[in-house]
């Protein structure tokens, strides 16, 4: 597990991206995902959350062309995280999904879904 300064570090790395120079394609086929997705994913041993989000492209949200995917920690509750997707920021929520144990090091964490390439925010 990563510890507080490796979290703050990362956070920091993530920030860098901006635009992607690969298009990264899930196992699924449903999804393509960017760089700096597959950096948290290597960093934070967190390739799970791509699965989750391919996941749910096979039938409910394969029409949404823009999602938000939200990853909510807290290492002291349980569930001690909560995904989360909505079609915009301020709409309602389309998918939730608790996550009984985590050691992803991040509180939080938002990945966009734009027609099917799953990107940092930054990314965009």
């Amino acid at each position: 597990m990563l510890t507080q300064q490796d979290a703050t570090a990362l956070e920091a790395d993530l920030a860098q991206f901006c635009g992607t120079e690969n298009w990264w394609k899930h196992w699924t086929g449903r999804i393509t995902y960017t760089d700096g997705v597959k950096f948290l994913a290597e960093k934070a041993g967190a390739f799970w959350l791509i699965d989750l989000v391919a996941s749910y492209q096979a039938a409910r949200l394969r029409r949404e062309e823009f999602q938000v995917w939200t990853l909510t920690v807290d290492h002291d509750r349980t569930p001690m995280a909560v995904a989360t997707c909505q079609a915009d920021t301020d709409a309602p929520v389309l998918v939730r999904q608790e996550i009984d144990h985590t050691d992803f090091p991040l509180p939080s964490i938002k990945l966009w879904l734009v027609n099917g390439a799953l990107m940092l925010p930054s990314e965009y």
